[in-house]
C-alpha cells in the first residue's frame, strides 16, 4: 500500500508505502529511503513504533542533520580531509562536517528521492548517482530492498554497480528506541566485537584496532549501552556472505528485543548524544552497519573500493521478538 506523503518545494511527490508481515508493520518513504516507523508487540503483545520519526514530510525537511531512518552513500560515516586517491587519481568531496565528508556530502542518498516498485513482501528502491556528484568518481548504479520475513524480520539488502572505480558504503541510519517513549540509554547492548577504531573529537580513526577489554567500549557481555559513544566497531566475524548475528538491544521495561544480523565488518554505534530538537539526547541508539569510517584513507582496513564488472552487496537484517 503507498499513498501521498508530501510534495517537495520542486513538486516532486513524496510516497510513503507499509509492509506488514507477522505481526510487524513498516513505513517507508521514497524521500531518503527512510523507514518512518516500525510497530512491533512488546511482552504483552501491545504494539508500538520503535524508531524516531516525524510525522510529516516537512520535520524531515527541517531536521535533515540527524538522518532519522535513511539510506546514506555514497559514502556511510566519514572520510578525512573529504578527499581520497584511487588508482593514482585525487578526487575531492563534499565537505559537510567541518573539512571532512559524512554520509555522501551535502546531498547524499538521504536527501534523493528514489524510485520503488514493490516486490514480494518487500519493496525495491533505486537511484543513480552520477559521475562527479559529490566529487565521487563513476555512474553508480544503487538498489535498496526493503523486505519482511515468515518472522517478521526486516531485510535491506543493497546493491551497486559502477562504471568506474570508485568507492562504496551503504548502511540505514535508524535510531532504536524499543520503550516507544523517553530515552533509551537505558537499554541493554551487546555486540560481537573485541575490537574497535579509536577516533579523535572529529570523529576520524586513527587507524588502530583497539582491544575493547577492560574499557568502556566492551559490549560483548550485554549491559546498559549508556551515552557518549559514536564510535566504529571491528566486529569479530568480519565481511561474510550471509548475514550473521553480532548483537542484541533489549528494552527491560517492554520487553522488545531487537536483534542484528548482517554481512558487514563493522557498526557504529551512535548513542545521540547529539540529536537536536525536538529530541532530546539519548532519545535513540543508531545501530549501523556498515564497512569503516575513512577506509578510503586507510588500505590497512577492509575495502571499499568497487569497480566495474563488479557488483557491490551488503545485508542486513533487524530481527524483533519479546521476552
Amino acid at each position: 500500500m503507498n499513498e501521498l506523503f508530501g510534495t517537495l518545494s520542486d513538486g516532486t511527490p513524496v510516497h510513503r508505502w507499509t509492509l506488514e508481515r507477522a505481526g510487524v508493520r513498516v513505513r517507508i518513504l521514497s524521500y531518503g529511503g527512510i523507514v518512518q516507523d516500525v510497530e512491533v508487540p512488546d511482552r504483552d503483545g501491545r504494539a508500538g513504533n520503535v524508531v524516531l520519526g516525524f510525522s510529516d514530510l516537512d520535520g524531515y525537511l527541517r531536521h535533515p542533520e540527524p538522518f532519522l531512518g535513511a539510506l546514506i552513500g555514497r559514502y556511510a560515516n566519514r572520510i578525512a580531509g573529504a578527499r581520497f586517491s584511487l588508482e593514482g587519481r585525487e578526487h575531492t568531496l563534499a565537505a559537510n562536517n567541518g573539512p571532512n565528508s559524512l554520509h555522501g556530502g551535502a546531498r547524499g542518498f538521504d536527501k534523493r528521492v528514489w524510485d520503488v516498485s514493490p516486490v514480494a513482501h518487500g519493496l525495491r528502491l533505486s537511484l543513480v548517482a552520477e559521475d562527479g556528484e559529490e566529487g565521487f568518481p563513476g555512474r553508480l548504479e544503487v538498489a535498496v530492498t526493503y523486505s519482511l520475513d515468515e518472522r517478521g524480520a526486516l531485510g535491506i539488502a543493497y546493491e551497486a554497480v559502477a562504471d568506474a572505480p570508485t568507492h562504496v558504503n551503504l548502511t540505514n541510519h535508524s535510531y532504536w528506541n524499543l520503550a516507544g517513549s523517553g530515552s533509551a540509554s537505558g537499554h541493554e547492548l551487546r555486540l560481537a566485537a573485541s575490537r574497535y577504531t579509536p577516533s579523535g573529537a572529529d570523529l576520524i580513526p586513527s587507524g588502530e584496532l583497539a582491544d575493547v577489554t577492560g574499557t568502556r567500549f566492551d559490549f560483548r557481555e550485554a549491559r546498559k549501552a549508556g551515552s557518549g559513544y559514536d564510535d566504529n566497531y571491528a566486529l569479530d566475524k568480519g565481511v561474510t556472505a550471509a548475514p550473521e548475528e553480532i548483537g542484541e538491544l533489549y528494552d527491560p521495561a517492554s520487553g522488545r528485543v531487537l536483534t542484528v544480523s548482517t554481512t558487514e565488518p563493522g557498526i557504529q554505534l551512535y548513542t545521540a548524544d547529539h540529536i537536536g530538537e525536538p529530541f532530546t539526547p539519548g532519545d535513540g541508539i543508531a545501530l549501523e552497519t556498515q564497512h569503516f569510517p575513512d577506509s578510503p584513507n586507510r588500505p590497512e582496513f577492509p575495502s571499499t573500493v568497487l569497480r566495474p564488472g563488479e557488483v557491490f552487496r551488503s545485508e542486513t537484517v533487524y530481527g524483533f521478538g519479546a521476552r
